[in-house]
């Protein structure tokens, strides 16, 4: 599953709240009343990816009854086409200097998502399921935890 660092940076929502994101049924998510009448789109985007990562650890259960294993990957900014628009978009400044604040002090490369996901769906990785990986050069942890500018 896809998810985003940007679910990581949503306040903590309630047991109910995630419980809701996790099982509701598709089309009804709209209806739910936390849901209804969000109208900024930040906020909407983390709201569906937080609700990505839930629903893939109340998935885990099921698959496993199958034998298979189900993980989230939420990155950060990844030099691919998009991080490029979103680099010279509406937004720029923005990104440009999460980029420039990472703790790892560069935006991280296709391959190095691909290297987490060939460890999740290997045997080396056979014990991962449920999770969701937040890869992204520690801008959340600058985001929570990074001193005051």
């Amino acid at each position: 599953m896809i998810g985003s660092q940007s679910s990581h940076r949503l306040e903590p929502l309630t047991v109910e709240q995630n419980r809701a994101l996790a099982l509701t049924p598709a089309e009804e998510l709209l209806d739910l009343p936390f849901i209804k009448g969000v109208d900024d789109s930040l906020r909407a985007y983390q709201l569906s990816k937080r609700g990505n990562a839930l629903r893939v650890a109340a998935q885990a259960v099921e698959w496993g009854k199958r034998g298979a294993r189900v993980n989230c990957i939420s990155a950060g900014i990844i030099h691919t086409p998009l991080a490029n628009d979103e680099l010279n978009g509406e937004r720029k400044d923005f990104y440009r200097a999460m980029l420039a604040a990472l703790p790892v002090g560069r935006g991280g490369t296709p391959d190095e998502i691909a290297n987490l996901a060939e460890l999740m769906m290997d045997e080396r990785g056979a014990y991962i399921t449920g999770s969701d990986f937040l890869i992204d050069g520690g801008a959340t942890a600058k985001f929570w935890w990074g001193a005051e500018e």
